[in-house]
């Protein structure tokens, strides 16, 4: 299991307005981060058209191996264990990946650097 994957995770139980039931969710963290069989991951969610205009809702590419055209929800990210993921279902591309990584700073008010700047 590795960053840019999409897998098939069960989600609930949830709470409140969190993000609910089996559905497709993308991994986020680094590959050599963290030793317990755990993942940081965001579910995916069917697109609609007033995402257009919501940041932390990243279109994703039709190419990931998805059945519909989906958006993955950086605000609700969540920690889950492996044992949650059921199935790898495809691979969100690089390019969007590198989307996904800025809208990661602005949902976490982290400021973003140029290349070799720290």
């Amino acid at each position: 299991m590795i960053r840019g994957e999409i897998w098939r995770v069960l989600l609930d139980p949830t709470i409140g307005a969190e993000i609910r039931k089996t559905r497709p969710a993308v991994i986020l963290n680094d590959d050599a981060v963290g030793a317990l069989p755990l993942r940081i991951m965001a579910p995916v969610a069917r697109w609609k058209p007033e995402y257009q205009d919501v940041p932390w809702m990243v279109d994703l590419s039709e190419t990931t191996g998805l059945e519909k055209r989906s958006a993955v929800d950086l605000f609700q990210i969540r920690s889950l264990s492996t044992t949650r993921c059921i199935e790898r279902i495809g691979v969100v591309d690089s390019s969007i990946m590198e989307i996904v990584e800025r809208q990661l700073c602005m949902v976490f008010g982290v400021a973003v650097f140029p290349e070799g700047e720290r």
